[in-house]
């Protein structure tokens, strides 16, 4: 349905995919007969089990289907409702009167360690957003350096001068990719004015770096000098003493001016107050002081957050976003934010590690009856969303952080600068809404997640761009234990708001309704993959090992069951994968499968383990892994679709267990089979098991490779395998013991 009312043309365009949505309705009902069929084979097995071994292994395997069938549920209600948006931004300025219609727009970045986020890249984003093709006297970009790092700050310096020829640059030639970086890796062809800038550009990045290095090995040589004078016990307080908070101006709109003479936006930096006596709340934390500060210096009616390497890919962007936030024939009074799809540059051609997360970030938001989720990047807010819900805003403490407030004067006056200075102070929001009904939410730590989930429940609602270039394009972790190590992370924060008085099952559900409480369930329960794939990833595979049966015969009805379900799944799946386009292949799908199945075994099962420890009160000690610092060799490594293994993990010694049973039991099941049909004995109820075997073999196929033919630093250390083959052995043991246990019992 477009937006066109009788005296605009349309801004935009919501369509329901009927053909898909009546075909996935269909597909849905038929599978929800197989799944209660399923559930009728387990309570007839658990009520006459042949062994006491039978019993443990049908409960386990009730369980572990249990858990599938729920997520399957939860899954249903991205699929019911498929819409496709369209966007017409060449009739904006026709419906708001011109560029001199356009609302004022604030853009958040933030970033934390000059060494693990090189300020040269959180430079490059700035750049990219500040030559949007927007009128730059509206336009403000703001830094948040929750490091509170001079090599930050001096990187931006330099940054301010270089934007004085970058931005007519891009104006004039009308680039696309209006980051450097991209530009001249991708574009460059050449010329005198182009050599020059590039000149101009490579010189700023080698001051950048210079000083960067100089910062790190001055800051080794304190640590060292501290340790060897045995003050490690004041070393912490040094880092993380009290610092005011720090605010630099370093572009003004109201004078200065570009090469041409034209304005340029408004650039400042950020560092807030901290004390290691005050709870800092990452990046919402963060947010919210950004959140302040700008409402007293600029407070642009819509805001933009963006993670530090998440650069602009389209300067029109902010004109798509206005499709929707200044349509005339929306319920704006409803219309919180319009949210753009995460997508990634340098991903190698199979996606090795899934670094799109495609599920995630661009299939299911297309299903979200009411909107996406909050992303943590790449979202235009309305300012007025973040202060109470649509019917009734949340009073400020002082008048101007109001997001009705018109601030009056000079950004850099001394009156400005002093306020601005009151609200990033550790301490302003002590006794005060900010972060519980105000601003970006604190409470777990995915606070993207949460607040999102905080908008939608207070009756906001949101809007899924998913343009054809992509308006963003970040960086993916390219190494296995950083990417396991992020979504433990996810995993802990999502399990923090699922067990919550926020929890989906109650308070989602009643406030956003059954189809958005049931999406919201999805995300939030992630962890939950990793019961049902960590109980078919070994309990199968011991059974075989012993020469149990616990699946039905090949004869029985049942057996059928279990492919038909299986393989419906897996191709429901594969066509979702393609048919939301981007470069999806057959082979990026596989990836993304194995991934999956990586991640239940692995992050998601840690990440719950560290969730209840925490929740218990015990200190987790053992599951975070410092990564190894990337070199040449490991980028090419991704780049030829080579797995990372180089760290010892707990997560790796978990993965190469299950690789190394799945392929022992198949070897020793398919030794079984034949012996017995040589025999004339029956293996019929051996075969799924061995099936499930081998295609975990397939899927295990680079743990393999990294542990028995491979020599590089990226292999599987020894130590891992070592102990993962003396875990294997354990356990057959183990189940052994218990068998001869239960069949002693069964005899009696």
């Amino acid at each position: 349905m477009a937006s066109a009312t009788a005296n605009y043309p349309p801004l935009n365009s919501r369509k329901l995919l009927r053909r898909r949505a009546v075909l996935n309705r269909l597909f849905a009902l038929s599978y929800a007969c197989a799944i209660l069929a399923l559930f009728y084979h387990h309570v007839k097995t658990l009520l006459r089990p042949a062994t006491a071994a039978n019993a443990v292994a049908a409960l386990l395997l009730l369980l572990a289907d249990a858990v599938l069938s729920f997520m399957w549920i939860t899954v249903q209600s991205f699929r019911l409702y498929p819409t496709h948006n369209e966007e017409f931004p060449e009739n904006l300025e026709k419906v708001v009167g011109g560029t001199g219609g356009f609302p004022a727009l604030d853009v958040f970045i933030c970033t934390s360690d000059p060494y693990k986020e090189p300020p040269i890249g959180v430079v490059n984003t700035a750049l990219s957003v500040m030559a949007y093709k927007y009128p730059a006297e509206k336009l403000s970009v703001y830094i948040s350096d929750d490091g509170g790092s001079e090599l930050t700050l001096f990187a931006f310096m330099e940054a301010a001068r270089f934007a004085g020829h970058w931005l007519p640059f891009c104006r004039e030639r009308n680039l696309m990719e209006r980051s450097p970086e991209a530009y001249f890796a991708s574009s460059y062809r050449g010329g005198t004015e182009i050599d020059k800038i590039k000149m101009m550009y490579e010189s700023m990045k080698e001051r950048v770096k210079h000083v960067v290095e100089k910062g790190k090995v001055a800051e080794e040589y304190i640590i060292e000098d501290r340790e060897r004078r045995a003050l490690s016990k004041w070393t912490d307080e040094f880092t993380h003493q009290n610092h005011p908070a720090v605010i630099e101006v370093l572009l003004d709109n109201s004078k200065d001016r570009d090469i041409t003479g034209n304005v340029m936006p408004n650039l400042i930096y950020l560092s807030r107050e901290k004390s290691n006596n005050i709870s800092h709340h990452f990046k919402a934390g963060a947010l919210n002081a950004l959140l302040r500060v700008s409402a007293i210096m600029t407070n642009a009616p819509i805001i933009l957050t963006l993670d530090c390497d998440m650069c602009s890919n389209d300067p029109k962007t902010p004109r798509r976003a206005l499709c929707y936030l200044a349509d005339p024939s929306t319920n704006q009074s409803q219309l919180g934010y319009v949210q753009f799809p995460q997508r990634f540059q340098g991903i190698n051609e199979g996606d090795i590690y899934c670094g799109d997360f495609k599920r995630l970030f661009q299939i299911n938001p297309t299903g979200m009856k009411n909107g996406p989720n909050y992303y943590g990047t790449g979202c235009f807010f309305r300012r007025r969303s973040l202060f109470g819900a649509p019917s009734a805003m949340v009073p400020s403490k002082i008048p101007q952080l109001s997001p009705n407030h018109c601030p009056k004067g000079l950004i850099q006056s001394e009156r400005t600068l002093a306020l601005a200075q009151t609200v990033a102070a550790c301490k302003y929001e002590h006794n005060t809404n900010w972060g519980h009904k105000v601003g970006f939410r604190y409470g777990s730590l995915v606070e993207d997640y949460y607040t999102g989930l905080k908008l939608q429940c207070e009756g906001w609602r949101s809007v899924f761009c998913h343009p054809e270039r992509a308006a963003f394009l970040g960086n993916a972790p390219i190494c296995l234990i950083d990417v396991l190590n992020q979504n433990k992370r996810w995993a802990i924060g999502l399990l923090e708001v699922a067990f919550s008085k926020f929890g989906l099952i109650t308070y989602g559900i009643q406030s956003m309704g059954l189809l958005m409480g049931l999406s919201y369930a999805q995300y939030s329960l992630w962890p939950m993959w990793s019961v049902p794939i960590t109980v078919y990833a070994f309990l199968p595979q011991i059974a075989l090992l012993n020469g149990l049966s616990i699946f039905p015969k090949v004869s029985e009805p049942c057996f059928l069951l279990y492919i038909l379900l299986f393989l419906g799944a897996y191709a429901q799946d594969l066509a979702d994968f393609i048919l939301a386009g981007h470069n999806n292949t057959l082979r990026r799908w596989w990836n993304d499968q194995r991934m999956c199945l990586i991640r239940g075994v692995t992050c998601y099962a840690f990440g719950t383990i560290e969730y209840t420890l925490k929740s218990l009160g015990i200190t987790a000690h053992g599951f975070n892994v410092t990564s190894k610092v990337l070199d040449d060799e490991q980028s090419k490594k991704y780049d030829k679709g080579v797995f990372e293994f180089g760290a010892v993990s707990p997560m790796f010694m978990v993965l190469a267990t299950a690789a190394i049973i799945n392929l022992v039991s198949l070897v020793q099941g398919l030794m079984v089979a034949i012996v017995r049909r040589s025999g004339g004995g029956d293996a019929e109820g051996l075969v799924l098991q061995i099936l499930l075997a081998g295609f975990g073999v397939v899927n295990s196929w680079p743990i393999y490779e990294a542990m028995f033919m491979r020599s590089d630093k990226g292999r599987m250390p020894t130590k891992v395998t070592l102990v993962s083959a003396f875990v294997v052995c354990s356990l057959y043991w183990s189940f052994s013991c218990m068998k001869n246990q239960w069949d002693m019992y069964d005899s009696v």
